[in-house]
């Protein structure tokens, strides 16, 4: 991540914080890394897509489909099938509530040091 572009998907009631569960976010704060840069791209709305715990396939879908763009999805909490549909998107998913630009460090410096470990 350190020597490349990535995007993240961030979900964020606020804008602030990763606060919202990936099934009820209404939008995602889009942000780019680059040579350690942390710039805001965009705020990007999205339908929830779950209701009253039901999920719809299709919802789903159009959800991931959304934020293909990205690189990683960070998100305060998220079920296990949506992690797994967005992994098949090509997204990486942390679970990291907290400040926004902390958690995109926290990923950085993951990122990181899975280069030095590999």
């Amino acid at each position: 991540m350190a020597d490349e572009k990535s995007r993240l998907a961030i979900a964020s009631s606020d804008g602030i914080v990763v606060n919202q569960h990936f099934g009820h976010a209404k939008k995602f704060y889009i942000y780019e890394v680059e040579n350690k840069q942390i710039n805001f791209v965009e705020v990007r709305d999205a339908v929830p897509v779950c209701q009253q715990g039901s999920h719809d396939d299709g919802e789903m879908d159009a959800a991931m489909k959304n934020l293909e763009d990205c690189n990683y999805l960070l998100v305060s909490r998220i079920g296990p099938g949506a992690a797994t549909v967005a992994e098949q998107h090509g997204l990486e998913v942390y679970e990291l509530p907290g400040m926004i630009q902390d958690s995109i460090q926290k990923v950085q410096d993951y990122e990181e040091l899975k280069k030095l470990l590999s």
